[in-house]
């Protein structure tokens, strides 16, 4: 059998430039009407026992470059389980992975993917629940449902969101261990949090991009975490329906699941630039950061993204307007493509079952908060 490599499935990502045996060339693919790349995902075939070499040579052209010293791309043999490849090396724009599959079908992604059938089974099986409430917040521009399922019954409001981004897939496990702990019956902080909180969750802001393969566009190459302060119907029609969704209801608490390609850690982005800060809202979020750092090892505040001077925020990030809109306590959580190197794993890196893990720990930082959140 010879070797081959595809990509035609939900979320697959890459192009075959050159093979040569068990040496292949590959090339990511870059955002239907978009110049972003940088996800890939793809199964090899027939290489059962032999050593494969695996050269990505456009990397120097992706979106964010700086995410490839360091990395170590996935790879599973059954799809359930994705392990780093430890012969991963990146070197004058060309990420190289080597390895020599035990079977004649394995996979390979920038991270473990979330794919659209994993999301639907995500959202029926919740759907399902006693307590849970489904609702389609409107249609992608592929005519994909923008899923939201709503747990809890207190006066706070809260929104949890992810991946607008549709290539951090680390966002939608983040989403599933959210839903998870919510939803659990007999635990004290999820039931504290029911009686206090309505949850409206939205497990995927891009189902586009997300079965498109694509980093960080919806089907027409459009950016949404860029469209939160003029949304529209003909681009960015998934912001629309969810910003409308906020307007009646109101977050007291926002959060927004990211990933970030090229800091190894899990850390927190704010609103600090928003034109009507208040100091109250600074103080929540310094609070609820502070009290993240304590109950997790896996976070951290000493690495994160530059912070805007007064009046200087984008606007059109969701993270900002929400603030400045509805003046709540709103933050973006990124984590990992790499790992988060204060705790590394030599084996999974930053992982779903960790991603799963941190989101358990933010709902308990948010319990620790709410008669701060409630002042």
């Amino acid at each position: 059998m010879s070797i081959t490599i595809s990509s035609a499935f939900d979320s697959g990502n890459i192009r075959v430039v050159k093979q040569d045996g068990a040496a292949i060339d590959l090339e990511i693919v870059a955002d239907h009407m978009s110049d972003f790349y940088q996800w890939f995902h793809f199964r090899l075939a027939g290489a059962a026992g032999q050593e494969v070499t695996l050269r990505i040579t456009n990397c120097a052209g992706s979106a964010y470059p700086h995410g490839w010293p360091d990395y170590k791309a996935r790879v599973s043999h059954d799809r359930e389980e994705w392990v780093l490849a430890e012969n991963t090396s990146y070197a004058d724009g060309v990420l190289t992975i080597r390895l020599t599959p035990s079977s004649d079908v394995v996979w390979l992604a920038y991270f473990a993917p979330y794919s659209m059938e994993r999301h639907h089974d995500l959202v029926s099986s919740f759907a399902q629940i006693e307590g849970v409430g489904y609702r389609s917040l409107g249609k992608s521009l592929d005519g994909q449902d923008i899923d939201c399922l709503t747990i809890g019954e207190g006066p706070l409001t809260a929104w949890i969101y992810a991946r607008q981004h549709p290539g951090e897939s680390m966002a939608e496990w983040f989403m599933e261990g959210a839903l998870e702990k919510l939803a659990d019956p007999d635990d004290p902080v999820a039931r504290a949090l029911r009686k206090a909180v309505t949850f409206h969750l939205v497990p995927n802001m891009n189902p586009d991009g997300s079965k498109r393969g694509h980093l960080r566009t919806n089907a027409v190459g459009v950016n949404l975490n860029r469209e939160w302060h003029a949304p529209s119907a003909e681009k960015s029609p998934e912001v629309l329906c969810v910003r409308n969704a906020m307007d009646a209801q109101a977050p007291d608490f926002a959060m927004d699941i990211h990933g970030d390609e090229a800091i190894p850690a899990n850390f927190l982005a704010g609103f600090e630039g928003i034109p009507s800060l208040t100091e109250r809202q600074t103080r929540l979020f310094k609070l609820f950061s502070d009290t993240l750092e304590r109950l997790c090892p896996d976070f951290q505040t000493a690495q994160g993204y530059e912070v805007p001077a007064p009046g200087q925020a984008n606007m059109s990030m969701s993270t900002t307007q929400l603030a400045e809109r509805y003046g709540c306590l709103s933050m973006t959580l990124e984590m990992p493509f790499k790992d988060n190197f204060d705790m590394p794993d030599p084996l999974y890196g930053w992982s779903p079952e960790r991603s799963k893990y941190l989101a358990h720990h933010c709902l308990g930082a948010l319990h620790a908060i709410l008669s701060d959140l409630k002042a």
